[in-house]
């Protein structure tokens, strides 16, 4: 199957639709890239800045463009040599606006008699036969909200099918004594206050997203009706692969993507997988990889200097002992407790109702409910594809038992079951356990363990400080033999920090003596009472700045309410989060503070800008299939969405590679055009020369500052980085440290300086830039 040498990412909205995306494929072709990829494109809720809210498949978004635009899209990108990739959301459909969504408006409308019953994950059992569908606000008169506007039930903005034979007249006049509320309860659904989501909804979620219902993508008809339009894109060549979204809330991953590989022959697909530690994907899934995630943590953590590990923990544990956060502070130490605590609150709050729906597939074990979120806290991985992996069962069986040994028995009980594949129970299990993982860790422990938050990414383990190069190299060579045509990132639209504001961060732990002083004078300007987030916060505003007010605003109390500490999504502290607001405007409007942050940007930002350009180098040669994500080919400061899905000026992108292509060498410096030049030169080497990245050899350097250089072999192609730059330029550069290079005259297509001569100095190939891109003379 043709496989791309790059992807970029295009994030589609009603602002920024197929035209505009097609408009910008000259310019994807000039930069080198080899497939441009789609977010998803199907017909989604109205105003859906990201698409995964698809509520009808069987249609191209209008907003963006619609089914003709999308088709003209496609041919305009073939014409310009790029291939097209598209997203695609097979576990859930978006059922915010009932009457928008013709299968979930059938539902409720006509319950078990509806064509659509099979199609969502409904416990009608659990409802009394009914759907609960949790709107109503707090009070006891909720439904005397409720008015009836001919055959629908409207509540405030909120509007639902009234099924036909359940008022007592059709006439008005007779109808005036049926009350919106009698006819509610004559309704398949039942409105109910939001907060009963949490422990009695009786519908499959999205993660804790009551507004995207689960639907059942096992059962035929459900695949072929809500894959019918992809099926057209490759019948008529207009898509060259897919991308699958959350595969593992699917009751069959494997069974899914044979189907799937059937529907478009075999076709290129990667799944949005996180992968945990050494786990790896089960070996008969028809699926080139993943789409990256579990390569990102590598590029980072080789640039993070070990020897700040203490300094920064020291930090923060003396920002908190400042006031009495000691419980705070030793958290900090143990990320795996901090999760194991995550997940528990996670499956034993906002995910409950999904337990007690498990529970109720082992009627015969009484307590199951317990067991089972002790299970699915103690879970190591995201889920596992029984009988693959089933050594993650065995290893939360053993985990949760040592926790809760009064709960041993029915542990035991519950394993028992699910360790049966063919167990409804097992099925369902494996489904929500991601939900745990996901919720728990990365929307929640990721904002309490605040050592050094460039490592709290996606797929990645925060206790995992830094990697060493003979560790990078190993995973490398990995990578190469077990799954060469998996992507990888650096940034995506669920990352927690665009991936120069992570590269900034990672400097600080070569300077942890600055950020402990940073962070003491902010904390006297600034006291929130809540050092974790503190800590949090001010590395993210340092990390992105210069970033706009309304930005860091929006940033600091999404992170405040995620972490939990001071406020919340549910009951919000007014108090608390208007003194955050201060904190922020103060970067802005106090001088000390923005002293502060002016001061500890520029003592970093040298640093953070060579980790930027050798990350960036580091993905886009190494093995895999980079992907890059839209306008980070210049700096991408962003921080968690929606910030990182803000529009790009493609203009300015053009105008620069331009000027680099006409000769121009540019500086490292605010522009971002040196990193520019480092994207365009290796996309267009991949895609020229997909022959130079067919192996990986690490290279060695020799001499006292050798553990400061990253270099490799793809097979013709040599990348060489730089790592710890602050160290290195405090210690007086290279020296005479040498790198040994294959025999023959080697040209670096960034700088077109050429190199004779095996054995090189450190300080003459990276003279210009702390990156080289070398190829052989003649073959560039």
């Amino acid at each position: 199957m043709p496989l791309p040498s790059s992807t970029y990412r295009l994030q589609l909205t009603a602002q920024f639709t197929f035209g505009e995306a097609a408009a910008v494929c000259d310019y994807l072709q000039r930069l080198g890239v080899g497939w441009v990829y789609l977010s998803p494109v199907l017909r989604a809720e109205p105003h859906s800045l990201h698409g995964y809210d698809v509520i009808d498949h069987a249609t191209i978004d209008p907003e963006r463009g619609g089914q003709e635009a999308f088709d003209a899209f496609c041919a305009a990108a073939h014409r310009a040599g790029l291939g097209v990739l598209v997203d695609i959301v097979p576990n859930h459909m978006g059922v915010a606006t009932p009457r928008m969504n013709a299968w979930w408006w059938d539902l409720l409308g006509r319950g078990h008699g509806s064509k659509y019953s099979d199609a969502f994950d409904v416990d009608w059992d659990a409802g009394g036969g009914k759907i609960r569908i949790p709107v109503l606000g707090d009070g006891d008169d909720e439904l005397d909200h409720l008015v009836i506007d001919g055959d629908e039930l409207v509540y405030y903005e909120n509007r639902y099918p009234i099924a036909p034979g359940t008022r007592l007249a059709d006439d008005d006049s007779a109808a005036e004594d049926d009350s919106a509320a009698d006819v509610h309860a004559r309704q398949h659904y039942e409105l109910v206050n939001w907060r009963r989501a949490d422990d009695e909804l009786n519908y499959r979620r999205f993660f804790a997203v009551n507004t995207l219902a689960g639907i059942r993508v096992e059962v035929p008809w459900v695949f072929d009706s809500s894959h019918a339009q992809i099926g057209r894109w490759f019948r008529e060549h207009l898509v060259d692969g897919l991308r699958v979204d959350h595969p593992d809330g699917l009751a069959d991953p494997r069974a899914y993507l044979d189907r799937l590989s059937a529907l478009t022959a075999g076709a290129p697909v990667w799944v949005e997988k996180i992968l945990e530690g050494d786990e790896a994907l089960p070996a008969d899934w028809a699926t080139a990889g993943t789409t990256g995630y579990d390569a990102l943590g590598d590029f980072d953590r080789v640039l993070v200097d070990e020897r700040g590990r203490a300094g920064l923990a020291r930090a923060q544990q003396r920002l908190g002992a400042a006031r009495d956060h000691s419980a705070d502070s030793a958290s900090v130490d143990d990320w795996a407790e901090m999760v194991l605590e995550s997940k528990h609150a996670i499956a034993s709050g906002i995910l409950c109702s999904e337990f007690n729906r498990l529970a109720r597939l082992m009627p015969e074990i009484q307590g199951a409910a317990e067991a089972l979120i002790e299970l699915a806290a103690a879970f190591p991985v995201y889920r596992s594809y029984l009988p693959f992996g089933a050594q993650h069962l065995r290893r939360a069986h053993h985990l949760a038992r040592s926790r809760r040994p009064e709960l041993a028995q029915t542990i035991d009980a519950a394993v028992a079951v699910l360790g049966d594949p063919r167990h409804p129970a097992a099925v369902r299990f494996q489904q929500t356990s991601g939900m745990v993982m996901a919720k728990g860790v990365e929307d929640s422990a990721f904002y309490g363990f605040n050592t050094l938050t460039s490592l709290n990414e996606v797929g990645g383990d925060p206790s995992e400080f830094a990697i060493d190069v003979t560790t990078f190299h190993r995973r490398q060579a990995g990578r190469q033999n077990q799954r060469p045509a998996a992507m990888t990132t650096l940034s995506t639209h669920d990352t927690k920090r665009g991936e120069d504001t992570r590269a900034r961060i990672t400097a600080l732990a070569e300077r942890p003596e600055l950020w402990e002083s940073a962070l003491t004078r902010l904390r006297n300007a600034a006291d929130l009472e809540d050092p974790a987030l503190e800590n949090l916060i001010w590395q993210a505003v340092i990390g992105a700045w210069p970033a706009s007010r309304d930005r860091l605003h929006g940033y600091a109390e999404k992170a405040a309410r995620e972490a939990g500490n001071s406020t919340n999504w549910l009951s919000p502290d007014a108090g608390f989060e208007k003194r955050l607001h201060a904190a922020i405007d103060a970067a802005f409007d106090d001088a000390s503070v923005a002293a502060v942050i002016r001061e500890t940007v520029q003592a970093i930002g040298p640093a953070g800008r060579s980790n930027g350009l050798s990350a960036k180098l580091l993905q886009l040669a190494g093995p895999g299939i980079p992907d890059v994500y839209q306008g980070s080919e210049l700096w991408e400061q962003s921080l968690v969405d929606p910030d990182n899905r803000r529009p790009v000026d493609f203009a300015d992108r053009a105008r620069l590679l331009a000027s680099i292509d006409a000769g121009d060498l540019p500086a490292v410096d605010e522009t971002g055009a040196a990193k520019l030049l480092v994207t365009s030169r290796v996309l267009r080497l991949r895609r020229s020369h997909p022959e130079f990245f067919l192996s990986y050899r690490a290279l060695e350097l020799a001499g006292e500052m050798s553990d400061h250089g990253i270099a490799f072999d793809r097979g013709g192609a040599i990348a060489v980085a730089t790592r710890l730059p602050y160290t290195l330029a405090r210690a007086g550069g290279w020296g005479e440290t040498t790198i040994e290079l294959p025999r023959g005259e080697q040209v670096d297509l960034l700088t077109g300086r050429s190199f004779s001569g095996s054995v090189t100095r450190m300080s003459d190939l990276l003279q210009v830039y702390p990156v080289g891109l070398l190829v052989l003379a003649g073959e560039q």
